[in-house]
């Protein structure tokens, strides 16, 4: 009976107890290459068996085969949001300063007139039009029509908006959808209906982003934002803003507004600049949780308000790079912060906010990337920003590299959604 080499170095030492005798150990060979490494572990083997004395020689075992050489895995293709970040990089390295200065502004003029609005975006270059009460005419098949004129590169069609919350502020006649007067103190699930039909109406009328859910909270039936806020508190309002933006998913860019939350205090910003003394601990506590509700459930915009919370900076918040960043790094918004209208801001009366241009700059300097401006606009007072804003640039008030990083995501907002037709 031929043994494996196994079994014979079990007989050796088991003889070597018997006499007495300690076997050394085999020694531990360097590294070989796959092949010498089996030939010789062969070779010890047969060793022990012949020096025993017990069997003749055995054949060496067979060379395993050659192994075949893998070919890497080709790079999967680039998803469809790298290419639209490729294709925004691209057209703003490519664009002019003018050019990039019109693409982070969104305006509106008063008219219905489609002739009038078509020249306003072709000679301006602004990025954004707001459709507000004086720009919608009788019908939705009008409205349609009006949108579509406002159109002048087909590849990058720009970002079409409308204050369309519902209740209390509605633009559209023929929307008779619930608003959050009534959404308050119904089910989540009636937020989410309700947002969703409306998202329809607006989407078929040509309109792709809606300045529509408040996500400010506040018990306060005398403040202004109560009929307007979709709950007492901030956990109360997050289900249903979270609701809201589920419903105007994949339909029209949703916006969260009034960031960093008007429940705060019960003035109205359209006639001043609210304050309040409401600790950043106490912010994080319940303000702030509606619009981590409403990023974490993928809303494209978040607008920025023109109210100051002196503990954090004596600014209103449209203005505060403080308050920029806290979206960016503390609630993790990567989309579009844009403004409040910056006419509410000459209302105020404050000397310092008169002029629209060096409010302007100083909203996308402080982080803004789109700024919003109605209040007092007309064609030419479109014109006059853009060419302001463009100075601005062109002698350093406002960084280039901060214009580029606004205009490259208004860019990438208007490709998606272009993509989304």
């Amino acid at each position: 009976m031929r043994l494996s080499p196994h079994d014979l170095r079990a007989r050796a030492d088991a003889r070597a107890r018997e006499v007495g005798v300690q076997l050394r150990p085999r020694p531990v060979s360097p590294p070989v290459p796959a092949r010498r490494t089996l030939r010789w572990a062969a070779v010890g083997a047969l060793s022990v068996a012949l020096s025993a004395g017990l069997i003749g020689c055995a054949p060496e075992p067979a060379a395993p085969a050659p192994s075949t050489p893998t070919t890497a895995a080709p790079p999967p293709p680039p998803t469809p949001e790298e290419l639209r970040e490729a294709e925004a990089a691209q057209w703003v390295a490519a664009a002019s300063t003018r050019e990039l200065a019109g693409s982070v502004i969104m305006a509106s003029i008063p008219t219905t007139d489609p002739a009038q609005l078509r020249e306003l975006m072709t000679s301006s270059g602004i990025g954004g039009f707001i459709i507000m009460g004086a720009n919608v005419p009788g019908s939705p098949e009008e409205l349609a029509a009006l949108t579509a004129g406002l159109t002048v590169d087909a590849t990058i069609p720009p970002l079409v908006a409308i204050d369309e919350e519902g209740g209390l502020v509605t633009r559209l006649p023929w929307d008779t959808l619930p608003g959050a007067d009534e959404l308050r103190s119904e089910q989540q699930q009636a937020t989410t209906d309700a947002f969703r039909g409306r998202a329809n109406l607006l989407r078929s009328a040509g309109v792709n982003v809606n300045f529509g859910v408040v996500a400010d909270a506040t018990a306060d039936v005398a403040s202004f934002i109560y009929p307007r806020s979709l709950g007492d508190t901030g956990k109360d309002a997050a289900t249903r803003v979270t609701a809201a933006v589920a419903g105007e998913r994949g339909l029209v860019a949703s916006t969260l507004k009034h960031f960093p939350g008007h429940g705060a205090t019960p003035a109205d910003s359209h006639q001043a600049i609210p304050e309040t003394a409401l600790t950043l601990t106490e912010w994080r506590a319940d303000t702030a949780v509606p619009f981590a509700s409403g990023i974490n459930a993928g809303a494209e915009l978040l607008m920025f308000g023109h109210l100051a919370y002196t503990d954090v900076s004596p600014k209103p918040a449209s203005l505060a790079p403080e308050w920029y960043a806290l979206a960016r790094t503390e609630l993790g918004f990567t989309g579009v912060a844009v403004t409040d209208d910056l006419g509410m801001l000459r209302a105020s009366g404050i000397p310092e906010y008169q002029d629209p241009v060096a409010t302007t700059v100083a909203a996308i300097a402080a982080g803004a990337d789109l700024a919003l401006t109605v209040i007092g606009m007309d064609a030419p007072g479109v014109a006059a920003l853009v060419d302001g804003v463009t100075a601005a640039a062109d002698t350093g008030t406002l960084p280039e590299e901060r214009l580029r990083e606004a205009a490259t995501r208004v860019t990438q907002l208007r490709l998606e959604l272009a993509a989304a037709e």
